[in-house]
């Protein structure tokens, strides 16, 4: 590692090895190189003189990248494409005379960046269902254990821990069809020449439109595409770029949204993240178990949202059939939007596959609470005994609010409960309200929607991609 220069966090801490390789050079330049053979092959069939001995010659160095004498060129001619095109047309004597023929600079560069987006999109998608199946695991076995839940985070009806996971896999659920959706519209930019009209090709096929008309789906298919945007300037549209970094955006979202429940819920000791045996959560504060990763995922997906500005702006200010003012904006962007939520969720992997719940914990704190929750069932219960409504509501109000003191301003014990058992207008014993007491007679439905929620919408998405499933992911640090 080079400790003389700057060095992304994003590659040195953060994204993945797979996720680096999809926007390194290699991936970049060798693209390159199989868009250029598809467009051989494709003029090829479509009648222009060029031979099969071309192509094989041109496919025999495909991935023999010569980085050396394309930066020499490029030095010279400052541009990208021609000194790749040159350096491919070194190894390449015999196909050197149509290496890019009819192109221009956005035939390899524009339609590189919508195979490398899809390809990062698909590593996005496998980690972001292997999330969705740890957490479904943690939903099952915590369904029934009930939790103090919260609104304003002021103690609130009780739920489960398990019907908790569920809201935030319901995040990833929506994310996750927002994802295969933009992913299954994305389309090649094809070969529109250089402000879209595709003159140079008419021009090469002696004004045969048919021919033409037929280069792009050639060349979809050659590359694994359903097909070419049909109308283009020079570039694709940059709304492309908005809407696949939206997609990222809301999986930022989602994971920041999870992430600060964690960190809250590990300040009341109820639940808590990984922490290793030899990790140091202070430097100062030794007995500290700062909750590093879900902090980490909460940083992160700052940026990412933020991030999803830059491909907005920048397809808001494109002029006519183009502009390059999106060039530098779109190295820095696309690609850090994806190596920062592929590190997103390689944390979640992590943070999900082992959370540690203290169901002790999480008992004391919900009876805490419970004797002002079960106000309204004690008082039901009261008015079927025969007791006044209006009367009974006017006791527990006046009994709460003096509770509420002793227990925030003496810090005493919740007294509520010995109150009501005095008071023969409620006419309960001890032993009624201490049975009334019983949590899981307050979480409503949250364990039968965990379940079905696990097994009738989570389960089946899972089952249809279990190909995806059973991948670990590694943290650095």
């Amino acid at each position: 590692m080079s400790t003389d220069r700057y060095q992304s966090p994003l590659s040195e801490r953060y994204a993945s090895r797979e996720m680096q390789y999809i926007f390194s050079p290699d991936m970049k330049f060798r693209t390159w190189r199989r868009l250029w053979i598809a467009l051989a092959e494709a003029e090829q069939e479509l009648g222009l003189a060029i031979t099969d001995e071309q192509i094989e010659e041109m496919r025999q160095h495909r991935d023999e990248i010569n980085y050396e004498e394309a930066k020499a060129r490029e030095r010279i001619v400052r541009h990208d494409v021609m000194s790749h095109v040159y350096a491919y047309g070194l190894q390449c004597p015999k196909a050197k005379p149509i290496i890019h023929l009819g192109a221009t600079s956005c035939y390899v560069g524009d339609n590189t960046d919508i195979i490398v987006m899809k390809e990062a999109l698909g590593l996005v998608r496998t980690k972001l269902v292997n999330v969705i199946a740890q957490l479904s695991r943690f939903a099952e076995t915590y369904k029934d254990l009930p939790t103090l839940a919260f609104t304003h985070f002021q103690p609130a009806q009780p739920t489960t821990v398990g019907k908790r996971a569920t809201l935030w896999i319901q995040e990833f659920m929506i994310d996750l069809q927002d994802l295969e959706y933009v992913m299954s519209t994305l389309r090649l930019l094809g070969s529109k020449g250089t402000t879209g009209t595709q003159a140079s090709f008419l021009e090469l096929f002696d004004q045969d439109y048919e021919k033409v008309r037929r280069l792009d789906p050639l060349i979809a298919q050659k590359m694994g595409f359903e097909g070419c945007y049909p109308v283009s300037g020079q570039t694709y549209s940059r709304k492309v770029d908005t809407r696949v970094c939206n997609v990222l955006a809301g999986i930022a979202a989602s994971a920041h949204k999870m992430s600060n429940d964690i960190r809250l819920l590990q300040h009341l000791k109820e639940v808590e993240e990984p922490f290793e045996k030899t990790q140091i959560g202070s430097s100062a504060m030794a007995y500290k178990r700062n909750p590093m990763r879900s902090e980490r995922i909460a940083s992160l997906a700052r940026y990412v949202i933020t991030d999803a500005l830059n491909p907005a702006i920048t397809s808001s200010v494109q002029w006519f059939e183009r502009t390059l003012d999106d060039s530098a904006n779109k190295r820095l962007s696309i690609a850090e939007a994806f190596l920062a939520t592929d590190g997103i969720l390689d944390l979640c992997l992590n943070v999900t596959d082992g959370l540690k719940v203290y169901p002790k914990v999480i008992e004391k704190r919900l009876r805490a609470e419970l004797p002002f929750m079960a106000t309204e069932n004690i008082m039901m219960d009261a008015v079927k005994a025969g007791g006044d409504r209006q009367e009974l509501h006017e006791k527990i109000r006046s009994l709460s609010m003096e509770a509420g003191r002793i227990v925030k301003e003496e810090g005493g014990e919740n007294p509520l409960l010995e109150w009501i058992a005095k008071d023969p207008a409620f006419g309960m014993t001890p032993e009624k309200l201490e049975a009334a007491m019983e949590p899981s007679k307050f979480t409503g439905c949250a364990g039968r929607q965990t379940q079905e929620y696990v097994r009738d919408v989570v389960g089946p998405m899972l089952e249809e991609r279990k190909s995806l499933l059973g991948i670990r992911s590694e943290i650095l640090v």
